[in-house]
């Protein structure tokens, strides 16, 4: 993120996704110490349809601590059990090897690659989809 507005611009976007049910997003705390280190969703939110897909961000500081395993666990817990979600999808770069890892071992499975689907620093990247559904999920 590069400043403030950027910052606000970003959480209006949660606000409105959220006013609009497109969109839940939620905060990732430290037990500990109540600090906010990153963000998990629900993103593509489509209640009639059943379906929408996850996405996270988490401070690098707190990559591979079991953090975002946990608290993917309880969106997942939420979306099947609350929501009454059948499917969930998740968008990743090929090259991400510890979110295709966290995904698989949640239980979601690829489903095959978008070609040029993400657009980051000013290119288009190929991007893997991987799906859970609700008869697949172990609580």
């Amino acid at each position: 993120m590069e400043g403030i507005e950027e910052g606000k611009e970003l959480i209006e976007s949660f606000l409105q996704g959220y006013k609009n049910n497109r969109a839940i997003r939620w905060g990732i705390v430290l037990k500990e110490t109540g600090e906010l280190v990153g963000t998990l969703g629900l993103n593509s939110l489509s209640v009639w349809n059943k379906r929408a897909e996850i996405g996270c961000d988490l401070h690098p500081h707190y990559w591979n601590k079991g953090m975002t395993t946990e608290a993917v666990k309880e969106v997942l817990r939420y979306a099947f059990n609350e929501l009454k979600l059948d499917r969930i999808g998740a968008i990743t770069y090929p090259q991400n090897e510890t979110s295709i890892k966290l995904l698989k071992r949640i239980g979601f499975q690829r489903e095959g690659v978008l070609r040029g689907y993400l657009y980051q620093n000013r290119q288009s990247h190929d991007a893997f989809v991987f799906s859970l559904l609700r008869t697949e999920w172990v609580d």
